[in-house]
């Protein structure tokens, strides 16, 4: 992918000069040939033994260029011939990974041999490692061939480094943070502006799948690299793009230090990049969305409590957020978004506590909507609707007795639907459902001082079905 920009950082004439050294340049020139004569390989491997660092380094820069993915319209539009070019790539990416595996080896070799040669260049590594990540997944330019060599490299990469795994290649040994991330995320940069990132179709794969392997505390110092080309992804207007770039906010959110995301208002930054994405109506995208912004919004809290603000005052993010999503929540009529939706919502019922009251009066007609509708054999908005109302009830407890009417009906109606309807809903499920149902109950009872008791001992007395039976009998029973 230094391989991928523009076609002057492709070629290696540029970095090469006019007064190289003819050595360099026959080496340069066998690379460039590799797929052009069959004998190119072996002669390169001759080159290689007079080599300095910074010829090996422009080397595996014009080899990684040889099996980039073809190029792209600006706009990520597919050139004419596809088909053919991706067939080409493939076969080039076998012979280049022959390459890098014969320039590993000699690396590897100099190294255990403790010769007195210079430490492989970072350079040389760095390029190896795209390579071999670009070409390792299946994708529309690999075959399982070329995959096969790509992972061979990656893993005489990982020994010729001297690492166990891939995150100790990114991040360095422990208490050293001399890791090759930044060296990668070098060579990607100019693959990852607002112009070029939908060039080289690999870019974002790379950048990816190396991001989310860098932890904390190593990923801090690379913030301002990986933050762009994050929000750059999660602002595109391709699904799979947004939530890519979604989930790599979100790594950043867990393994940056508060203190850095509030830095320069970073935190308010992807905030205000995620809260425009909880209008799509793609389940995907929402679900990761809402649960980087779980892990967001206390930082955010943190930095705003710093200004004098808090998770009191109504504008707060969190109030925002949460208002939003209920009304979203009582329109919805999409099975997929509504279990999404429903899955997260006890989480910020939680994270709010007594503040919940503000949201009450939509957060009961969303309950009960919800309690109402079936959504399939898993019944997983059901389950989810039921954890809510348990949070809510033990959060906002005070304002429970004024609306045990409108609860208690709901929950009986719920067991009832649950008990006697004969749908797919596996037995499991049911059982959950009646379990959750009852726990409700025997929390609206602890918080009205026993009514509920009261109200349904003569259900109790007079309901002949045996598993409604067994859930009164949990409720009378409960202290």
């Amino acid at each position: 992918m230094a391989g991928t920009g523009t076609s002057t950082t492709r070629s290696p004439s540029p970095e090469r000069g006019p007064g190289a050294p003819s050595a360099e340049q026959a080496l340069l020139r066998a690379g460039q040939a590799l797929c052009e004569r069959p004998g190119a390989l072996r002669e390169l491997g001759a080159l290689l033994e007079a080599a300095d660092p910074a010829a090996l380094a422009r080397l595996a820069a014009a080899l990684d260029g040889l099996a980039a993915p073809p190029r792209r319209e600006q706009d990520g539009a597919e050139p004419p011939g596809r088909d053919t070019a991706l067939a080409a790539v493939a076969e080039r990416a076998e012979r280049v990974g022959a390459a890098f595996l014969l320039l590993l080896q000699k690396l590897e070799d100099a190294r255990s041999q403790e010769s007195p040669v210079k430490p492989i260049p970072k350079r040389v590594l760095g390029h190896a490692f795209i390579f071999a990540v670009t070409h390792k997944e299946e994708r529309p330019w690999t075959t399982a061939r070329s995959r096969a060599v790509a992972q061979e490299v990656l893993e005489r990469l990982l020994r010729a480094a001297g690492c166990a795994s891939v995150e100790e290649f990114l991040q360095g040994k422990e208490g050293d943070e001399d890791g090759r991330f930044g060296e990668v995320m070098g060579i990607l940069k100019q693959e990852l502006t607002k112009d070029t990132w939908k060039r080289n179709p690999a870019s974002k794969d790379v950048f990816s799948w190396s991001l989310l392997r860098v932890g904390r505390p190593w990923l801090c110092p690379h913030l301002e690299r990986v933050l762009p080309p994050a929000l750059l992804l999660s602002d595109d207007f391709q699904e799979e793009n947004k939530v890519l770039g979604v989930r790599c906010l979100h790594h950043i959110v867990l393994n940056v230090p508060g203190a850095d995301l509030c830095q320069f208002n970073r935190a308010q930054v992807v905030f205000h990049a995620l809260y425009n994405h909880l209008y799509s109506r793609e389940a995907p995208l929402i679900q990761a969305v809402l649960l980087c912004l779980l892990d967001l919004l206390p930082v955010l809290e943190r930095c705003q409590r710093r200004q004098g603000q808090g998770r009191a005052s109504s504008s707060s993010p969190w109030h925002q957020v949460l208002q939003l999503l209920l009304a979203h929540m009582e329109a919805e009529h999409r099975l997929a978004l509504r279990r999404v939706y429903a899955g997260t919502l006890p989480a910020f019922v939680t994270r709010l506590g007594i503040l919940i009251v503000r949201h009450l009066r939509r957060l009961e007609r969303v309950i009960l909507g919800y309690l109402e509708v079936s959504d399939g054999p898993g019944e997983e908005a059901r389950l989810g609707i039921l954890q809510t109302l348990q949070c809510t009830i033990e959060h906002a407890w005070p304002r429970m007795p004024c609306r045990l009417p409108v609860l208690l009906k709901a929950l009986l109606r719920l067991l009832w639907d649950v008990h006697s309807e004969r749908g797919p809903t596996p037995e499991p499920v049911r059982a959950a459902l009646l379990q959750e149902g009852t726990q409700c109950l025997i929390l609206l009872d602890r918080c009205c001082q026993g009514r509920v008791k009261v109200l349904l001992a003569g259900l109790h007395s007079s309901c002949e079905e045996n598993r409604l039976q067994e859930c009164f009998r949990k409720v009378q029973e409960s202290t």
